[in-house]
């Protein structure tokens, strides 16, 4: 599959809350990482989304926000998730950040070079990627 997002978690489906407009879905990967995302009634009933069925969830690396530090504040953003720098590919104005997780998998954030300075992302250094439920994009195999 070729698709533009470079965030794209392979998975299952572990939990399902349906409510009257909306379900919440979550796939967890292989490597033991969870994704939340929100998604209409219709969509789970069109992907025949259920509990342990294949799925992927997609992110646009735009979407992620990156945290360092101990934070101040608690955040709304249903995923967050902890993980390492592993690479910087620094553009003219911005830089894509990639996180390794605990579990293996790599997220991806487009990140303004001053805010890469100003956090001291580099590899090595302990980051969270932020991103909210809406913001993920749920696939199933064809």
């Amino acid at each position: 599959m070729a698709i533009s997002a470079r965030n794209v978690f392979k998975g299952s489906v572990t939990a399902i809350q349906e409510g009257p407009i909306h379900a919440e879905v979550v796939i967890t990967t292989a490597g033991g990482d969870s994704i939340v995302a929100t998604l209409t009634e219709t969509s789970v009933k069109a992907l025949g989304l259920k509990v342990g069925s294949p799925a992927v969830a997609v992110i646009k690396a735009p979407s992620v926000i990156l945290m360092t530090g101990t934070p101040e504040y608690r955040f709304s953003a249903r995923n967050q998730l902890s993980g390492t720098v592993s690479g910087i590919h620094a553009g003219a104005i911005n830089s894509q950040i990639t996180l390794t997780l605990p579990g293996g998998a790599k997220v991806d954030a487009v990140v303004t070079n001053e805010a890469v300075s100003a956090m001291g992302l580099r590899p090595g250094v302990a980051a969270v990627a932020l991103f909210k439920a809406g913001q993920v994009v749920v696939g199933v195999p064809a």
